[in-house]
């Protein structure tokens, strides 16, 4: 690769400042991608590929050759060899549940069963250890890819439940199986009126089956819940936690409730919380309440911060409640199940943009996206920008995005649809116009493309999981997971984003939609980055950026698709501090010192 004009003026410029600033750690004989020239139109000075880097108190110091790095050694400098293995930003997972997917772990883990038999199986295990009265609970079932693909009823789990009352998530968290003891608990009868938004389903009598589909409707039993308590959750989210670590993952942007948010708070002031949070809030509850949440911890934290305000629109494709245009091709008396009037969710999103807040909302059917773009059309009429994050002692960060957060625009206020699964044509250009940005996650269509088409039809299928077709319209495009509806892998979401294949490559979905490996890497890191207000804090290796990096076990820009789909990390390091290293890791280790 060509060196850049500007390189020997960074180092020089790296090395002055540096020499007041001994750095801690040092990193040698690396393979290492800075996240610099992703981008064909990056006017970063730095290259993309350096071989080594130096932190400073939780900080890019400086990257560049071994020779010029190691020269700014002090005495308590620890000296890492990666004896050349490669490196990279950490993964920004831009769309979690880490508490859902903690308490998941916790309770009846149904993920990747294959039929009703296993489910059942699962149930009874788990209800034989319950303490006498408890609730059973659990999630992770998709019925897709059990036989028959028939959904499960209440008399399937009432012979395994034990008597428990017992309520079971479907894999996306949109639809929800309940046992009679539950319904009984909830007082869900025949004669129960389907809740706004929401559909209790029914047998050839009127009776309830046990699927609830939508929050309205599965809240009627989750309310009846007693809530876990501070020790619960704290246990939650650290499996979860670990678990993002685990696959190279250092920042997350969070949906998950205000008490785990508290959670989260008590980690951090402990010293023990070593995963980036970037935590939502419901966009339902009132302005009040949403401003006194705000308030409540500092806007400029670069461990753990609150955001955007999450509203939902409508529902999943695999429950088919996503809302669409048009009835769904495989069931043609359903459109799905939208959650808003027009003029009410125009109102609450005007209110709440004119408040400061930044505003996301899932939307998976094409109804549910232009439902959303209007609101957003309206909302920036008169909403307001929330304060930049402060960014101390960065001022040789070399990164170049647009817009600025102090940019008049529609694009600066960084509206953002999650999902955006499925588009009526014009609406790409609509995404581009308002400068909203796409918060999609790839690893979806890994599990939905079996059956995505039978849902849509083959012309809505040209306009579903469209991340070229974003990028071709100069929209921003923000990768994540939805975990745990996925598994926190990032590498699985490459590996989708520029094959369109499944897992096992015998089946391709829309495949002109593939995106390269470089834009599937920096929607991962800096676009998820942008998309928290956090672009210059964190998505590259460059001096003066956050020290969130990590080590694999191969060089995914050369890798093959099936190799880029079995990639491990060796390390994760968070803020210059080592907080994940793997029991087969035979590099990355310290020639003198030892590894934090």
């Amino acid at each position: 690769m060509k060196p850049f004009p500007l390189i020997a003026t960074l180092l020089l410029t790296t090395l002055a400042h540096a020499q007041n600033t001994p750095p801690d750690t040092i990193y040698l004989h690396g393979n290492i991608l800075t996240g610099a020239h992703l981008r064909p139109d990056d006017p970063s000075p730095t290259p993309a590929k350096v071989q080594a880097l130096a932190i400073a108190n939780g900080k890019i110091l400086a990257v560049g050759p071994d020779a010029t790095i190691l020269k700014l050694k002090g005495p308590k400098t620890k000296i890492i060899d990666l004896h050349g293995a490669f490196a990279m930003p950490g993964f920004n997972d831009a769309h979690t549940h880490m508490a859902a997917a903690g308490q998941q772990q916790l309770s009846i883990n149904l993920d990747g069963i294959k039929s009703l038999a296993e489910m059942q199986q699962r149930i009874r295990i788990y209800a034989a250890k319950a303490k006498p009265g408890s609730w059973l609970q659990g999630g992770g079932w998709d019925h897709t890819l059990w036989p028959g693909a028939k959904l499960p009823t209440r008399e399937d789990i009432d012979q395994v439940t034990a008597g428990h009352p017992c309520i079971l998530d479907r894999v996306d968290g949109h639809m929800a199986l309940a046992n009679s003891a539950a319904l009984a608990a909830a007082n869900i009868t025949a004669d129960t009126p389907d809740p706004g938004g929401a559909k209790i389903d029914r047998d050839s009598s009127g009776n309830p089956t046990g699927i609830l589909r939508e929050t309205a409707a599965t809240n009627l039993v989750f309310n009846k819940i007693p809530s876990l308590g501070p020790e619960e959750r704290t246990k939650a989210l650290n499996l979860a936690i670990n678990d993002a670590l685990a696959h190279g993952v250092t920042s997350v942007q969070d949906n998950s409730e205000w008490e785990d948010f508290l959670a989260l708070e008590e980690l951090e002031d402990a010293h023990k919380l070593h995963l980036r949070f970037a935590e939502w809030m419901p966009f339902d509850k009132p302005l009040t309440i949403l401003k006194e949440r705000r308030a409540s911890h500092p806007s400029d934290d670069p461990l753990l911060h609150l955001t955007m305000l999450k509203g939902f629109m409508d529902g999943s494709l695999g429950s088919r409640t996503a809302a669409m245009d048009e009835p769904y091709s495989d069931d043609p008396n359903n459109s799905g199940l939208p959650r808003y009037q027009q003029d009410n969710l125009t109102q609450l999103a005007s209110e709440r943009a004119a408040a400061g807040f930044q505003l996301g909302f899932h939307a998976i059917g094409d109804r549910a996206n232009d439902m959303a773009l209007n609101a957003f059309g309206a909302a920036d009429q008169v909403a307001t920008l929330p304060p930049p994050p402060t960014n101390p002692n960065n001022s040789d960060a070399h990164i170049v995005t647009t817009p600025s957060p102090s940019d008049p625009t529609p694009a600066a206020l960084r509206f953002r649809v999650e999902h955006a699964q499925v588009l009526l044509p014009d609406d790409f250009a609509r995404f581009s116009s308002e400068g909203v940005i796409a918060s999609m996650q790839p690893s979806h269509l890994l599990t939905d493309m079996k059956w995505a088409t039978d849902r849509l039809g083959t012309e809505r299928a040209k306009y579903a999981y469209a991340w070229k077709s974003f990028l071709d319209h100069n929209v921003t495009l923000a990768f994540g997971t939805d975990y745990p509806v996925e598994s926190i892998n990032p590498f699985r979401g490459l590996y989708a984003a520029i094959t369109r294949q499944n897992e096992a490559g015998t089946q391709t979905f829309q495949p002109q939609e593939k995106i390269s490996l470089n834009e599937a890497i920096y929607a991962y890191t800096q676009a998820s980055a942008f998309a928290e207000f956090r672009e210059h804090q964190k998505g590259r290796l460059e001096p003066g950026y956050l020290a969130d990096l990590i080590v694999l076990d191969r060089d995914i820009t050369t890798a093959t698709p099936q190799q880029l789909l079995h990639t491990k990390p060796l390390r994760t390091i968070v803020n210059g501090e080592t907080v994940y290293t793997s029991t087969a890791n035979r590099s990355a280790k310290p020639t003198t010192g030892t590894a934090n």
